[in-house]
């Protein structure tokens, strides 16, 4: 995983509630493996018609690159558990969904993967969507050490889980961050069988 800092780029606004993991990644094109990457696909349904033909009114564009921060409404990610979802967007291009609320299980599957997600208050996220759509080519800018958000003259605070913000600030996964313990969690295995010798695994001898 990378490891993020300060991240500053391109906005999108996505005024829009409950977007779901299958509007995010149709589940018709999750045979393609992970290596080959999700991003032309992610938001298909939404972004072209069923001809193929660019959407006029979907607000991110026909572009096969996203923007770094998606500024969403609440409920994002809901619907099925699918890690893909994960995938796409970042293949796509996005680094930082900023919304009023996530789905459980698409806000813990972005953290795993090196996705950051800011829960705002709904009265913030209006201020950055209305201030994003008066200024659409201004950047944002999110500080994950200082945990801020800025926004021209807007500078606004958010929390994270300690533990998770160690993890991305350091582009840890949850196996690299246990393994940051690996003496000590080896100098224990030691200790605890030389106690209890009858709890160590041992190989039946093949015949």
């Amino acid at each position: 995983m990378k490891p993020i800092r300060a991240i500053t780029g391109a906005v999108a606004v996505l005024s829009r509630a409950n977007v779901d993991t299958d509007q995010i990644i149709p589940a018709r094109f999750m045979s393609r493996s992970r290596t080959e990457g999700y991003g032309d696909q992610c938001f298909h349904d939404l972004r072209f018609s069923d001809d193929g033909t660019p959407r006029e009114d979907w607000p991110l564009g026909d572009s096969s690159v996203g923007p770094t921060v998606l500024i969403a409404e609440e409920n994002f990610g809901c619907g099925s558990s699918r890690e893909a979802a994960v995938y796409a967007l970042m293949d796509y291009g996005v680094e930082v969904v900023i919304a009023p609320s996530f789905a459980d299980i698409f806000q813990s599957n972005a953290g795993k993967n090196g996705l950051l997600t800011i829960s705002l208050s709904r009265d913030d996220v209006q201020k950055l969507m209305n201030r994003q759509c008066r200024t659409p080519d201004d950047t944002i800018t999110v500080d994950l050490p200082r945990q801020r958000v800025r926004a021209g003259d807007m500078d606004i605070g958010f929390d994270i889980d300690t533990r998770l913000k160690y993890r991305l600030e350091n582009g840890l996964d949850e196996l690299s961050a246990t393994l940051e313990f690996e003496r000590a969690i080896a100098e224990f295995e030691t200790g605890h069988f030389a106690s209890r010798k009858w709890a160590k695994p041992f190989r039946v001898p093949s015949e």
